[in-house]
């Protein structure tokens, strides 16, 4: 009896093991691919459980999904014969399981080679365009025709190019300072013509408001000489107007202006004879 219960257990452990080697899942974002003693039989798309020859088939399951695929940044020498440092990425996925496993065997071998695709691509395309074509509106056009021949290449490994974008665009840092210190230069040199050209024109302007402003002191010069003279002129007729009405009220006036002039401190001392024509309004007064 227990020799029975042995049997059964070990036909049961016997049929578990190879229910399992049997059956496989495939998910909805995976297909699989049959082999048999390394030889590819049958490919699975669908999702499900699946069924394969015990210990004889093996199963690969490859992603369906849109994967990425990240070169390394390559330097592009374009058209104009400037260099780039172009970081670029694509998206592919495995529309061939088949052909991908005969030419690829695996996702990282297929990235390898894609890699280096993806970068021809970039040195054919970008080698016949300038800097300004990449900056433009024709970098769409050049993502299309880097895409279009690169899934050329990739038609060979059961890959479907989605899409390729340039992630950025530099230039060689040797190249970003040596253009740094040409502008830096042309900057100095732009603000160096710009201090001249201000020192001139200060120059000018000075010049100029000094020519003015000497012939507006010549001008007021001229127009007070003028009115000196008028005024001059107009005191000597009224003096003479005066004089000729009373000569001696006249000489009185000016002999009192002289001794205010004369005796305007209290420091002023003067030696004269008492007598003297300059005293003679201090005497007894003429009848």
């Amino acid at each position: 009896m227990s020799r029975s219960l042995a049997a059964i257990g070990f036909g049961i452990a016997a049929l578990g093991i190879i229910g399992s080697a049997s059956l496989f899942t495939v998910n909805e974002a995976q297909q699989a691919l049959v082999l048999q003693f390394g030889e590819p039989r049958r490919v699975i798309s669908e999702p499900g459980l699946k069924f394969k020859l015990p210990f004889v088939q093996e199963v690969r399951i490859l992603d369906r999904r849109v994967l990425d695929l990240d070169p390394p940044v390559e330097q592009v020498i374009l058209a104009d014969q400037k260099r780039l440092d172009v970081d670029a990425f694509a998206r592919y996925r495995i529309h061939d399981p088949l052909r991908f496993y005969q030419t690829a065997g695996t996702e990282a071998v297929a990235e390898t080679r894609m890699n280096a695709t993806v970068n021809s691509a970039l040195r054919r395309v970008l080698g016949n365009v300038t800097v300004m074509t990449v900056l433009s509106e024709d970098r769409a056009k050049i993502m299309s025709d880097i895409k279009t021949q690169v899934n050329a290449e990739a038609q060979r490994f059961g890959i479907e190019i989605v899409d390729v974008r340039i992630r950025r665009a530099d230039l060689p840092q040797e190249t970003s300072q040596s253009i740094f210190a040409r502008m830096r230069s042309e900057r100095e040199r732009e603000a160096s013509e710009a201090r001249a050209q201000g020192q001139e024109q200060a120059q000018q302007i000075r010049a100029r408001a000094e020519r003015e402003r000497t012939v507006l002191v010549a001008e007021a010069q001229r127009d007070a000489q003028i009115l000196r003279g008028e005024g001059d002129n107009t005191a000597l007729k009224l003096i003479a107007e005066a004089t000729s009405k009373d000569p001696d009220f006249y000489g009185f006036y000016r002999s009192l202006e002289a001794y205010r002039k004369a005796l305007n401190k209290d420091d002023t001392t003067m030696v004269l004879s008492p007598n003297s024509e300059f005293f003679r309004y201090f005497g007894k007064p003429t009848p």
